[in-house]
């Protein structure tokens, strides 16, 4: 699912909310989970699953096409790790 189509899905269940209200709301909410990453904070959502921040050291790569060594930085990536209930969802244990 995309954004759009995760908008059009809540606008379709709740007809008495305008859809630039409900692709306001979808946006504010990706806004925040970003912001709060991007501080280093962890988003953590019950039942569903935590948005966290990892922290890869500097390495020394390898171009796999020449072979030659190159150096790659320090870099942070986003991790999710699902909640209980969804990994119990998606395994069939309702």
């Amino acid at each position: 699912m995309i954004r759009s189509e995760l908008i059009q899905k809540i606008a379709d269940d709740n007809p008495h909310l305008y859809q630039r209200d409900v692709e306001r709301i979808v946006n504010t909410i990706f806004e925040e989970i970003t912001g709060a990453m991007s501080d280093g904070d962890r988003v953590e959502l019950r039942g569903f699953g935590a948005f966290s921040v990892k922290k890869r050291d500097a390495r020394v790569g390898r171009n796999p096409r020449t072979g030659e060594t190159v150096h790659v930085g320090e870099k942070h990536v986003p991790f999710f790790k699902t909640g209980k209930l969804l990994r119990d969802r998606l395994n069939g244990n309702s």
